[in-house]
């Protein structure tokens, strides 16, 4: 399969002219139409610098996003079980070679104590995530892991939905993943520049570019309803590495009728015994950062877009405005942290907003956004191809917003306090007022009353 044709897209970066300022209006005018945007439309965005553009292209996401997704922001928790691993990739800390880092699989016991704590800060889906060597027991690890992390129960409720990100499988052991009813399959390429990528990767199975590129067509082959995609920007030209996911996602689209389900766009972040992660190799500043996530807003203007806790406040706070829909809060990224307490120095990446998940979520709805912690289109079955269906004509916020404020108001209810919890229901009775559609808003209404009385799990 030609997945990526690299030479062709640097002819194309090559080849680009300097945008005029009527060409960028224009594939801006064609982006607010919500239907995505050609390679020519988006290398235009890319290569625009003049600041008024650049702003407009920014207003142009902030408003694609709304249109779609709302003002919703969905959280969730990476959950890291081990950081073995027999690969040797050297801007991570779990490579092997690193000698620094202390090595760890947690016991099934540890997991659930993990997730305990997960659920008594508030979180209601996790991000499972392990090196890409497993423990006794291979796979199967991976599938108890999944089970002890749905088992947990306790009085704040349970982990309602996991989502996975670990090493590329066959078909076969997708099927026997799907069976374990995860949500979505996340898996990033770190860089579609198959030079660098074949560079950066010596040693162990991820030194199969094809195979790692072809993941995703596997996931999907053995009924994967959701899938994730990402780049680890800083180890190649960003501007190639946006253009070549773009491609990633029209095979998708092309040959399963459905592209990924999300979007992660982690940055490069110092981490421990990686003297490359320190110093990358294509650096990408703040500004072009920022502009990365509203042209994938506008190209791809349904999926969901993940941003994790490798940035600073700052960062985060513009990011929500031009496109991300989800977002880690409270994130330790070692085996063992969230039960450990303290931030560890022997994670898998530096982090950069060490906030607990309290005061994330104040933040983001002092931002004027809806904290969400819905996993009910997980459970109706609102996934893949049906989700789609409903995201791209942008009618999907309308099954979201009231999930989104159900579980928001689950939140104020058993971890608010008085300060948030009335800062909180107030967001609340006004989005239900302004936003959410008339012939649903009494329904709407009584559910929150059965939340505020003790019932907890509703979802439409």
């Amino acid at each position: 399969m030609n997945i990526v044709d690299g030479k062709d897209i640097e002819t194309r970066l090559e080849s680009a002219p300097k945008p005029e300022r009527s060409r960028v209006r224009e594939v801006l005018g064609r982006a607010r139409e919500l239907k995505g945007l050609s390679d020519p439309d988006v290398l235009t965005l890319l290569a625009t610098q003049d600041p008024e553009l650049v702003q407009e292209c920014f207003d142009a996401a902030r408003w694609a996003k709304r249109e779609i997704y709302g003002n919703r922001i969905v959280y969730f928790a990476p959950l890291y079980i081990s950081n073995l691993c027999g690969n040797d990739c050297p801007y991570c800390a779990f490579r092997e070679a690193n000698r620094s880092l202390p090595r760890r699989a947690l016991s099934q016991d540890e997991i659930r104590k993990e997730t305990e704590e997960l659920i008594d800060q508030g979180h209601k889906r996790v991000l499972m995530v392990s090196g890409e060597d497993y423990p006794e027991g291979g796979l199967g690890y991976i599938f108890k892991s999944i089970r002890t992390v749905y088992s947990v129960r306790k009085s704040h409720g349970n982990i309602r939905r996991v989502n996975v990100n670990i090493a590329p499988l066959s078909v076969e052991e997708f099927r026997a993943l799907k069976a374990e009813d995860i949500g979505t399959y996340q898996c990033f390429q770190e860089t579609y520049h198959e030079p660098t990528y074949s560079r950066l990767h010596r040693k162990g199975s991820k030194a199969d570019y094809r195979n790692r590129l072809e993941v995703m067509d596997r996931a999907l082959e053995a009924g994967i309803n959701d899938v994730g995609i990402g780049v680890l920007f800083g180890l190649s030209d960003w501007r190639f590495e946006v253009l070549a996911m773009l491609a990633h996602i029209r095979h998708l689209e092309e040959r399963f009728g459905v592209g990924p389900h999300t979007i992660s766009v982690p940055r490069l972040e110092p981490a421990l015994g990686s003297p490359l992660s320190r110093n990358p190799p294509h650096a990408v500043s703040d500004q072009d950062f920022l502009k990365i996530i509203a042209v994938l807003r506008l190209a791809v203007p349904y999926t969901g877009m993940i941003l994790s806790t490798r940035e600073g406040v700052a960062i985060r706070r513009a990011a929500l405005e031009l496109g991300i829909s989800q977002i880690s809060a409270g994130s330790r990224t070692d085996p063992g942290g969230y039960a450990a307490g303290d931030q560890s120095e022997s994670g898998q990446f530096s982090v950069g907003d060490s906030r607990p998940l309290r005061e994330v979520v104040e933040d983001v709805l002092d931002q004027g956004h809806i904290p969400s912690f819905c996993t009910g289109c997980y459970r109706l079955g609102r996934v893949g191809k049906d989700f789609m269906d409903l995201a791209k004509p942008g009618l999907i916020k309308a099954h979201c917003l009231p999930n989104a404020l159900l579980t928001f108001a689950e939140y104020l209810c058993d971890f608010g306090g008085p300060g948030l919890s009335k800062k909180g229901f107030a967001a609340i009775d006004r989005m239900i007022e302004t936003d959410v559609p008339g012939p649903v808003r009494t329904k709407v209404r009584g559910l929150l009353e059965r939340v505020r009385s003790g019932e907890r799990d509703i979802y439409l």
